[in-house]
């Protein structure tokens, strides 16, 4: 259960020392650095990315005080960031996160699935959207799209195409067309799995979304990989 927000003012350090990385300026919101300081602080990217867009506008005076502080000495605001994880680390962890909302679903996103697989409900998320620009035949290993996202999330075309087999059996179109010939047991058979499991959840927050949506949202979330 997630706890009552609280932005805590050493946060404002780690988040500094992440926008003034090169390139400095405002990170997009699912950057990999975000996405890390996210699941640290376990605060969601989008609430982290309006704070850093403060830092930007310098906002408050709590920000303008930061910045005259750290803006200009990237080593002394190293030296704090370091100082400040090394408190942490002496700290119990429950309560350094005690009043900090934690978002789980957001967590498990980029969370694997199974120990076995590096597979992520973020990566599923941009197979669906990839899914549902093609059609089954093309949902092969040979078809260009999907070997630019296996080498874009560093992953083999057989996983993308084997992800893409299990939205299959969550497609309530070809799923009424292959249960003619699939048996009840069969088709149970089927959906059995960490992978299948997953990939219904995913399919349950976006296979009836409008298309347009889930391919903006992808289109942020590529930004992970870059």
């Amino acid at each position: 259960m997630a706890k009552n927000s609280k932005w805590q003012d050493e946060y404002w350090l780690l988040l500094l020392q992440l926008y003034l990385q090169k390139p400095v300026g405002i990170k997009p919101m699912y950057s990999k650095g975000m996405v890390d300081l996210s699941l640290e602080l376990h605060i969601a990217p989008n609430m982290l990315f309006n704070k850093m867009c403060q830092i930007a506008n310098l906002e408050t005076p709590r920000v303008e005080r930061f910045w005259e502080l750290y803006g200009n000495n990237p080593k002394k605001l190293k030296r704090a960031v370091n100082l400040l994880r090394e408190m942490w680390g002496f700290n119990n962890a429950l309560e350094f996160y005690d009043g900090v909302e934690t978002n789980e679903s957001f967590e498990k996103d980029f969370k694997p699935i199974a120990d076995s697989t590096v597979l992520t409900p973020m990566m599923l998320t941009l197979i669906l959207d990839l899914y549902f620009r093609l059609t089954p035949i093309t949902m092969v290993t040979e078809t260009p799209e999907v070997q630019e996202l296996a080498k874009m999330m560093k992953i083999k075309p057989e996983e993308v195409v084997e992800v893409m087999e299990a939205f299959q059996h969550c497609d309530p179109y070809l799923r009424s067309i292959s249960g003619r010939f699939a048996s009840a047991k069969n088709r149970k058979e089927m959906m059995m799995g960490d992978l299948a499991l997953a990939c219904q959840q995913v399919w349950r927050r976006f296979g009836n979304a409008n298309p347009e949506e889930l391919a903006s949202y992808a289109d942020q979330l590529k930004e992970y990989f870059r």
